[in-house]
């Protein structure tokens, strides 16, 4: 077996021992924050950053259905100057935390994505939010990590090289994005507590 069948292989496999029930309960938690007209936030380093930017993309645009409240979804990795900024005159430890001080509420939706699961920016945002009333969702690699350990909830991606557990994420998302669509469409109209959003 060549590279290429090895890997793309080993992806399939990952993508197959997705916990299904851990997605569905994701989905769940983002169309509670959605009825209740909150924000998801979205969160990780490197590869895991543009995930994360990707899936506020699809999560603001995908999910649109005409007459329905829009969702409200946040990448915290989208503002380099401000990640910058904190970086530079406080911490990289602080990129992630400042923005939910500044942006989060109660009952809003923090996910984190991180193939180790042990960033300190990202323990730290989530402790943060987890001690102000958000609800943690933890996109993870293989075994998790601190995040696994702490995130309310996690889907785990079973693979243990990162590019393969990035690929993961990346699908999760746009499972995650059509569930959440499906699931807002099915609701009864005007449902959603931000319809003027609409």
């Amino acid at each position: 077996m060549d590279a290429t069948e090895r890997y793309l292989s080993e992806v399939e496999a990952a993508i197959r021992a997705i916990s299904r029930d851990d997605v569905r309960a994701v989905v769940e938690a983002l169309f509670g924050v959605w009825e209740r007209g909150g924000t998801i936030f979205i969160l990780g380093n490197g590869g895991s950053a543009a995930t994360a930017s990707h899936m506020m993309n699809d999560l603001s645009k995908f999910t649109r259905i005409d007459g329905r409240a829009r969702v409200r979804a946040v990448s915290l990795t989208d503002n380099v100057p401000l990640m910058t900024a904190y970086g530079n005159d406080q911490t990289f430890e602080d990129v992630f935390v400042e923005q939910l001080r500044t942006l989060m509420e109660s009952g809003d939706v923090v996910i984190a994505v991180s193939g180790s699961g042990n960033s300190p920016n990202v323990i730290k945002a989530i402790d943060y939010a987890m001690e102000n009333g958000a609800l943690v969702v933890g996109l993870c690699g293989s075994p998790g990590g601190r995040l696994a350990e702490r995130a309310h909830l996690r889907v785990i991606v079973p693979a243990v090289h990162i590019g393969q557990q990035e690929d993961g994420h990346l699908v999760l998302n746009h499972a995650i994005a059509m569930a959440l669509r499906e699931r807002i469409d099915d609701s009864p109209a005007g449902d959603s507590t931000s319809a003027a959003r609409a």
